[in-house]
């Protein structure tokens, strides 16, 4: 219900969500629905000049635009140009090597990760004009709102402008954007081409969540019906064209889009290069660079944050007389269904082929199957451009399949240069250096061999002036915060997570102290698990000895790692009289490893010889955190052996199991009373280690050296069993299937979090969602049985339900808190079930 201009501007569509039934899909976006590309660009052009007689042209010149990725990254790039005065800037879930955020946000409601802001001069955010911010839809206003506000707290104006295709807000949500501007002491005003509101009968969830399972199974609508399956065209039939690349000749220091900023200037050099662009991607095509050739009806086809040139390059084509429709593909799974009333009739499913930081997954293309295209122009930039985009199963071999021709155009990928501090920007304000300096991010070690690197990189910490482990157990390549003051309360963190306003590693969660009953259920768990545990940890070490190096280097991932390196050098002393060096490290997550970690193994060992060490997988984050960050230092593989790999992301491992490890119980009191690595820039400058602290305090309660003699006790008892494990493991194919990743994506859809970095998945990350996150509900395997005590009795201490369900490819599951803060949940952080 609402504005006349509604139906044309969106469409519905089903998605898989307990919560959320509907989805509604814009046909003038260019994302999900091919659209005439001058359709889509005057929707957001139209807006902008509509911002721009709200503000006037002085205040127009001194604002900022910025769009939402993924799906507003075109829209919000056509408001600047609109605006016409103002640079334009998109967050991004694509991290850069060197590049250090300027801020970021989580978006709760979606299906991908955090948001990061990646200025190239960051004095477009420090800059004090209005801020415009531009997403595809306004439906309850959250994200928009929890922008502006951490925004703000960092770099606070006057005045913001929120812009969107359409306001489908209702009442309460309208009365709450008065309300924040009134709290925030700000200006903010709304401009939207259609507004509405969203009506849906009753029942209509529990009938969409059938429908959607019924079509996802290819049944049809109702009983009785002829089955109508779900239009989802993979695997593809086998390609009927060879994809033809053409050279665009884009112009340099022009960058792809807006990630990194992009400034009227850029505007008018690209607008000059686009006519010869679009020539040579005609003459690519069947009939030449005449449009009335048997090219016929073209789709030109964006990639995901890659909107606005695909765009650009489509409306040329349309000038040039080709009847062109645009879209892009996406990382949002919707359902498709063809029918004639129905928005997303087809569905083009492929693997990521940009090496996303959040990991491998499917990606999509919709409505371009089936819908009679004669050519289609996939646009990608030179990150994406990789062996996954061309293999059988990627996009290129989808779309051969199902267009007749098939051109790929590649845009450079924008490579933007790190700002010293003081350096003058392109969008400068007076005052904006002192501001620049206030914001100015930790910088990142230099590379290797560069003069300004210290001569000497400290020594290890070992015990007992570092952790109660023995000397020769582990030399930690940490430096001692013990005198920082670095914990906060879990409540506190948790928001301030959430909101973007810090990262996890920035502090440390107050130390979980046990129960009697609790620290009971721990001494019975090890009694229970002892063998085992040293079953998987001697089958992990004899594979590391027999594929990775006679005598490797073992560095764990600080902290959960280090007792399961520990017990692996225990093992190769215990059967092979080996003396392996061992080593913690730090890894963070969205920042990497230790990199002077790294320079001081390098400088001490071989590269070659080091195997990374952690204690379990999860979805695989910390896997592809590794991968990622080793790439600057040759010579180190970035295999990670871990004692159990039930998400099924690494090769070398003792169990695929998902069960109980002890050490997953307790916290620093189990790990050699050291904390949890920190990451902060006022602690860490650019030549030192990471930071942790050592509990002294707490060596009463310390059960480190149990838990590693329980272990170690069971050696000899499971010699036998870990010959025969390793036989057939070095004789089986352990590739990783990412089984856990799938897992983890689909919980995150069905239960509404649309966050997979608040699905935490295993006995081991549950654990650690209960003692130290703000935990919403504990999602547990029917009949998991005896190794989900403890998470059981967590749970009830924190007042955490727990939902039994079926078909979980883990025991456990526990999902944080999707939308924290302590007004919601209460400030003892205790969670509140879904309404």
């Amino acid at each position: 219900m609402g504005d006349e201009r509604l139906p044309d501007l969106l469409g519905l569509a089903l998605r898989r969500n307990p919560k959320r039934a509907h989805l509604l899909v814009s046909n003038v976006l260019g994302k999900h629905v091919p659209q005439r590309p001058s359709v889509v660009r005057a929707a957001g052009h139209d807006l902008g000049v509509r911002v721009r007689s709200l503000l006037g042209d002085t205040e127009a010149a001194r604002a900022v635009v910025l769009g939402y990725a993924e799906t507003a990254t075109g829209l919000g790039h056509s408001v600047a140009d609109g605006l016409a005065l103002a640079p334009y800037l998109h967050s991004t879930r694509r991290p850069v090597p060197g590049i250090a955020p300027a801020g970021g946000f989580e978006e709760s409601h979606s299906h991908a990760t955090s948001h990061l802001l990646l200025p190239e001069d960051p004095t477009l955010l420090t800059a004090p004009g209005p801020l415009v911010l531009v997403d595809d839809e306004f439906s309850t206003g959250n994200t928009v709102l929890n922008t502006i506000r951490a925004l703000h707290a960092r770099y606070p104006r006057e005045r913001y402008v929120i812009v969107a295709l359409v306001d489908m807000r209702g009442p309460a949500d309208r009365a709450r954007l008065t309300d924040f501007a009134r709290e925030l002491g700000a200006q903010v005003d709304l401009i939207t081409l259609a507004a509405g509101t969203v009506a849906l009968p009753d029942g209509v969830l529990a009938k969409g969540q059938e429908l959607v399972a019924r079509y996802e199974r290819g049944l049809g609508e109702t009983p009785g019906a002829p089955p109508v399956s779900a239009p989802d065209f993979t695997p593809a039939p086998v390609p009927t064209s060879t994809p033809v690349r053409v050279d665009l000749a884009w112009p340099g220091g022009v960058p792809d889009g807006g990630r990194h900023g992009f400034t009227p200037g850029h505007r008018d050099r690209l607008e000059a290069a686009l006519p010869g662009m679009a020539a040579r991607i005609a003459e690519a095509l069947p009939g030449g660079a005449g449009p009335d050739g048997p090219g016929g009806r073209v789709l030109v086809l964006g990639f995901e944050e890659l909107m606005y040139a695909p765009l650009r390059l489509a409306g040329e084509l349309e000038a040039a007389g080709h009847d062109v429709r645009y879209s892009t593909t996406t990382r949002s799974p919707v359902l498709a269904v063809d029918d004639p009333g129905y928005a997303i009739r087809t569905r083009l499913v492929f693997p990521a082929h940009d090496a996303p930081a959040d990991g491998p997954g499917e990606r999509y293309a919709y409505n371009v199957a089936g819908s009679g295209f004669d050519a289609v122009v996939a646009v990608v930039d030179s990150v994406a451009d990789t062996p996954e985009l061309h293999a059988a199963d990627g996009l290129l071999a989808q779309l051969a399949a199902h267009v007749p021709h098939v051109v790929l155009a590649v845009v450079p990928s924008h490579a933007p240069q790190p700002r010293t501090p003081g350096a003058p920007g392109a969008h400068e304000a007076p005052g904006a250096h002192e501001a620049h300096e206030a914001h100015e991010a930790h910088e990142a070690p230099e590379a290797p061999g560069r003069s300004s690197m210290p001569p000497v990189l400290p020594e290890p910490l070992r015990g007992p002036a570092f952790s109660s482990y023995a000397p020769e157990e582990v030399g930690w390549l940490l430096q001692d915060l013990s005198d920082a003051h670095l914990e906060a309360p879990t409540e506190e963190r948790e928001e301030a997570i959430q909101s973007g306003g810090a990262h996890y590693a920035e502090s440390l969660p107050v130390e979980y102290q046990p129960s009697a009953a609790y620290q009971e259920l721990f001494h019975s768990a090890l009694d229970a698990s002892a063998s085992r545990i040293a079953r998987a940890v001697g089958t992990v070490t004899e594979t590391v000895l027999a594929e990775r190096s006679p005598r490797p280097v073992l560095v764990s991932l600080a902290r959960a790692g280090t007792p399961v390196g520990v017990l692996m050098r225990r093992w190769a002393r215990h059967r092979h009289g080996l003396d392996l060096p061992h080593y913690a490290v730090s890894i963070v997550r969205g920042r990497g490893i230790d990199a002077n970690a790294l320079r001081w193994l390098a400088e001490h060992h071989d590269p070659a010889d080091v195997v990374f060490v952690d204690g379990w997988t999860g979805k695989g984050a910390i896997t592809r955190e590794l991968a990622e960050a080793v790439r600057e230092f040759p010579g180190f593989d970035p295999e990670i052996a871990v004692l159990a790999d039930p998400g099924s992301c690494v090769r070398t491992y003792g169990t695929r199991e998902d069960f109980l490890i002890p050490s997953a119980c307790l916290n620093s009191t189990v790990s050699g009373l050291i904390s949890r690595t920190v990451l902060r820039a006022d602690l860490v400058g650019p030549h030192d280690f990471h930071g942790a602290k050592f509990y002294r305090e707490l060596a009463g309660a310390d059960v480190s050296g149990a838990f590693l003699d329980a272990v170690a006790d069971r050696f000899d008892e499971v010699g036998a069993a870990v010959d025969a494990d390793v036989k057939e493991l070095l004789a089986a194919d352990r590739t990783p299937t990412w089984e856990g990743w799938a897992a983890v994506e689909r919980i995150s859809e069905e239960y509404g979090i649309h966050d997979v970095n608040l699905v935490k998945p295993g006995v081991g990350e549950t654990t650690r969602v209960l003692l130290r996150r703000v935990p919403w509900k504990i999602l547990a395997k029917r009949g998991a049985g005896a190794d989900l005590a403890h998470v059981r009795l967590l749970a009830e201490q924190r007042g955490v339900p727990v939902e039994e369900v079926d078909e979980l490819p883990y025991s456990c599951v526990g999902l944080i808190h999707p939308r924290y803060t302590r007004g919601a949940t209460g400030a003892d952080g205790k969670a509140v079930g879904s309404k």
